[in-house]
Formats: structure tokens, C-alpha cells, sequence
């Protein structure tokens, strides 16, 4: 792969090519991919979507929006700084296509931005909610009906696919989705394959899957016009990595390392103390002592350890991408970046704790329950009226249903496939509380 091609500034529908050198200045193209991106429906109902305790009124935890922008921020930091270095050893593509240094940022924090944005409600119960409906609750009838990686496709509902379908798909007035640059979707697209094979080898890129059945020409072409390397069978789609999604990788995962951490101190599900002694052990070396025991609260001095924290994992995460440089374009480095980080024991244990305090808690446990009976009631109910449509076997009470569901989901649809789809997408896209607010209503329980 080459830098020239994989920073292509080219978006759905254009028929001319987009030159860097040419670009406006004052409104580059990449920084219209995170303005779109922002100022989407889709991206501000991540305010009311859980990142890990579901459905909480304490206003000290993080919902994915304030994580997907802290997520930005972080992965904007990343690209600058690796930006920065590589047109040091590519100066090419300064001096002859005019790339900057902020470019590298502005895409990255772009697809850093979207990261989460196909993300349904509750969390990852969520989509583990939607598969479940199809691989061993009522969605089981399907399957006859559909083939085998359609099936999967629902069996394995994938919030980075869902996410690639928010930003991509067309409908009327709006064609392209949010026509991001191929770029910025290359940097998101962490899992550049089709959901089968599934996990056809331990390279980081086959942990998921990155698009829907109906998108893969779509991201077929995103693929080419940037270089990607073809992976895996003839017949199955598969890519390497775009570069540039090590570094949103790395910056979610620093965010999530820490900023979940974090909560669960807020929450009191981790003890202070305890906890602070957990984040001193990864920053000792650039902790200053006078400084910290100057600090009067625990908030206080947890802001300081966090901002050293991920200050310091920035720094490591540069230097781990540009030392594999070569190898990430070359297609042979298999793992995150954040695998080979010398501070991985601090990091594991700091996750290790999460896992048990946090993600394990009581309080999680029964919220994510009552996301996997939601999500189940509302995929039961919708499915089913929309299928008895498309057969033609339509009831009085699927009219009703259907006077739901019309303004969001497309009643058009040709097949069983993308029938069911349109409705996984519908409920994926509901917040935290509309979606209860809609299972209370059809339950009978609001009015």
C-alpha cells in the first residue's frame, strides 16, 4: 500500500479526482468529513447510548458520545504526531502532493469520531441481543431463507458494519450517506472483511467483520480506489487494514483502558485508593511528586494520573506505528498496536479490574438483561410485520405496526434479507430510552 492512494480524498459520486494540493484551506475536505459527521441525527443519539452501565443518571459517567469525542480528540493527537514524522520520511508527500501534517489528524479523528456510531442500544449486549434473536430466538425461522453469510450477517449483527452502513447508505435526498471521504472511511473500517469466513485466522483484521451483504460493492470500491490488499479467497472479500485504523484503534483502546477506569472510581465500584495506585503504576516514571500530593480531592489528582496516562500512551502508540511502518503497509502486522505496549501489565490490570468491578457489576448485569428482553420484544414484533407485508399476509395489527415503523424503515424492500436488515438497522439506531419508551408503548404499558 502507498500513502498517496490511502489518503484519497475522493467521496461517493465524484467523477473528477480531488487533489490535496488543490484543497480550500480554510474548509479541507477532511475536516468536512468530521463536521458531517458531528451534525448527524445518527451521532448525537450516541448521547443516550450506553458505553458501559446502561440507562445511568449519574452524570459523572460517560455515554458513548462523550467517549466517541474523547476517543477524537485522543486519535487527533495520534495523527498529528505520526503525520508529523512520516512526512519527515516521505517528504514527497508534502513537497509534491501538498499533504500536511494535520491531515493525518483530521482524518483520524474523523473515523475516531464515527467509531461507535452503529453501535445499537445497551451497549455490546446489544448487539449481542440481535444476534441471539436470529441464531437461537424466533430469527431462527429465517435462516432457511437466506444465505449463508446473509445469515450471518444477522446471527453476528456487528456494530462496525451497522456503523459503515450509517455512513454510507443512500436514501432519497441523500445519496452517499454523509459522502466521506474514501479516506476517512478506510480508517474506519477496523474489520475489512465479510462476516464468513468467520475468524479464518488470528490477524487482528479477522476479529469481526466490517459490512453488511448489501454493502460490499460499496466498500469493494472504497477498497480499490485506495489500495487496500486483497486478502483471503477469491471468493470471499477481505482486505488489510487501512493504516491509519491502528491509530483509532489504539486511541479507543486508550480511552476505553482509562476512561472506563475511571467510571467505575466515580460509580464507587473501584476504591480510590486502590484505584489510584493502579494508575501511579503506569505513569511513575513521569508522575511529578510535589504536583500530585498538591492536590486536594480525588478528582483532582484522578486528572492528573488520567492526562498522564494518555499522555504517555500517545507517546508509545507514535512510536509503535512508525517503527512498524512498513510492516502495516506491507499487510503483515497481525496484531493492535497496543498489543506490543511495555506498559501491557499495568494496562491488564487495570482492565482486569474493570472487567470485574465494572463490566461485571451488579448493576450492569441487570440493566443488560432488561436491553436483551427490549431488543428481543422489539425485533419479535417488527420482523413480523414486516415479513406478513412482504409475503402479501398482512393483519390489521401489522397496518398498525407498519404506521411505526414507515417513516424509518424502507416497506420496499425485495427480499426477505434486506427486509429483515431495515429493521435490525431501525432498532440499532434507537437510543437507550426511546428504545424502552417504544417497548413500553407496544407492551401496553404507555400511553
Amino acid at each position: 500500500m502507498n500513502w498517496e492512494q490511502l489518503l484519497s480524498l475522493k467521496r461517493f459520486g465524484d467523477t473528477h479526482k480531488r487533489l490535496r494540493k488543490e484543497q480550500d484551506e480554510t474548509r479541507l475536505g477532511f475536516e468536512v468529513d468530521y463536521d458531517r459527521i458531528i451534525f448527524s441525527s445518527e451521532f448525537r443519539s450516541l448521547q443516550d447510548k450506553t458505553q458501559v452501565v446502561p440507562l445511568s443518571k449519574t452524570d459523572f459517567v460517560h455515554t458513548r458520545l462523550t467517549h466517541s469525542l474523547e476517543v477524537s480528540v485522543v486519535g487527533r493527537s495520534l495523527g498529528r504526531k505520526v503525520g508529523q514524522k512520516l512526512l519527515e520520511k516521505h517528504p514527497h508527500l508534502r513537497d509534491v502532493h501538498g499533504y500536511q501534517m494535520n491531515d493525518f489528524g483530521a482524518i483520524v479523528a474523523a473515523a475516531a469520531l464515527a467509531h461507535d456510531i452503529g453501535n445499537p442500544p445497551f451497549g455490546h449486549s446489544g448487539e449481542k441481543a440481535i444476534g441471539e434473536f436470529f441464531k437461537t430466538g424466533e430469527g431462527r425461522y429465517f435462516e432457511d431463507q437466506l444465505t449463508a453469510k446473509q445469515y450471518e450477517d444477522l446471527c453476528s449483527f456487528e456494530g462496525n458494519a451497522n456503523g459503515f452502513k450509517i455512513l454510507t447508505e443512500s436514501r432519497q435526498g441523500r445519496i452517499g450517506g454523509l459522502r466521506l471521504s474514501y479516506a476517512t472511511l478506510g480508517a474506519f473500517a477496523k474489520y475489512p472483511k465479510e462476516s464468513l469466513p468467520k475468524k479464518p485466522t488470528k490477524h487482528i483484521a479477522d476479529k469481526k467483520y466490517g459490512f453488511f451483504q448489501n454493502e460490499k460493492d460499496l466498500f469493494k470500491d472504497v477498497a480499490e480506489e485506495l489500495g487496500l490488499i486483497k486478502r483471503g479467497e477469491n471468493i470471499d472479500i477481505s482486505y488489510c487494514r487501512h493504516p491509519l485504523v491502528y491509530l483509532v484503534e489504539a486511541a479507543d483502546d486508550i480511552c476505553y483502558t482509562i476512561i472506563d477506569f475511571e467510571d467505575g472510581i466515580n460509580l464507587g465500584l473501584i476504591q480510590e485508593e486502590y484505584a489510584l495506585e493502579y494508575l501511579i503504576n503506569l505513569v511513575r516514571d513521569d508522575i511529578q511528586t510535589k504536583t500530585y500530593h498538591a492536590l486536594q480531592s480525588t478528582q483532582d489528582r484522578l486528572s492528573y494520573l488520567r492526562s498522564l496516562a494518555i499522555n504517555t500512551l500517545i507517546n508509545e502508540a507514535v512510536d509503535l506505528f512508525m517503527e512498524h511502518e512498513e510492516a502495516i503497509l506491507s499487510g503483515e502486522f497481525s496484531k493492535a498496536l497496543m498489543d506490543y505496549s511495555a506498559y501491557e501489565a499495568q494496562i491488564n490490570d487495570i482492565i482486569k479490574l474493570s472487567v470485574a468491578n465494572v463490566y461485571q457489576s451488579t448493576e450492569v448485569i441487570h440493566k443488560e438483561i432488561l436491553g436483551y428482553k427490549v431488543i428481543n420484544e422489539l425485533l419479535n414484533i417488527f420482523t413480523k410485520s414486516v415479513i406478513n407485508n412482504l409475503k402479501g399476509e398482512i393483519s390489521n395489527f401489522d397496518r398498525l405496526i407498519l404506521k411505526v415503523l414507515e417513516p424509518n424503515v424502507d416497506l420496499k424492500k425485495d427480499n426477505t434479507y434486506n427486509s429483515l436488515l431495515s429493521v435490525c438497522f431501525f432498532v440499532s439506531k434507537m437510543s437507550d430510552s426511546n428504545a424502552m419508551l417504544t417497548y413500553q408503548k407496544l407492551k401496553g404499558n404507555h400511553l
